[in-house]
């Protein structure tokens, strides 16, 4: 895949908002409308541009108990623990990760007790042999 320098500034701009106007793009990028549009195409053709998601409001993301769950597996216990992990709505992302842990999950709660109790459900996950959780005081850089 190529991407040029139009491109990764096109795709900053979608990536801040990316229900922009392609007029608007087309304006902050200093190229025709028609022209934003083909390499729009072209990116979400090539897979560059997966899709499209929805970012939560500063505002609301606020009143939201955030925490990481540093999260040690038993040996092969990968596959369930992930399936386990998956079916809970609060666990927003989860990465494999090397080190003394084998997983971070980024949770989101509606409060200390929802996430207390949170936590808990998943240190009885069959395969969970420890976790070690820090709470998200705030978010100094997001992209």
């Amino acid at each position: 895949m190529t991407v040029s320098d139009k491109d990764r500034a096109l795709l900053a701009l979608l990536s801040g908002n990316a229900r922009m106007p392609v007029t608007e793009l087309a304006r902050k990028l200093g190229l025709s409308r028609t022209t934003v549009q083909a390499r729009i195409e072209r990116l979400e053709a090539d897979g560059v541009i997966a899709g499209y998601g929805l970012r939560l409001s500063d505002a609301y993301r606020s009143g939201l108990v955030r925490a990481h769950v540093l999260i040690t597996i038993a040996p092969k216990s990968l596959p369930a623990v992930t399936a386990a992990l998956a079916a809970i709505s609060e666990v927003t992302t989860l990465h494999s990760v090397s080190g003394t842990f084998d997983l971070i999950a980024i949770l989101a709660a509606p409060s200390i007790a929802d996430l207390d109790s949170l936590i808990d459900r998943i240190g009885a996950i069959d395969g969970v042999e420890r976790t070690l959780s820090s709470i998200i005081l705030s978010t100094r850089i997001s992209r």
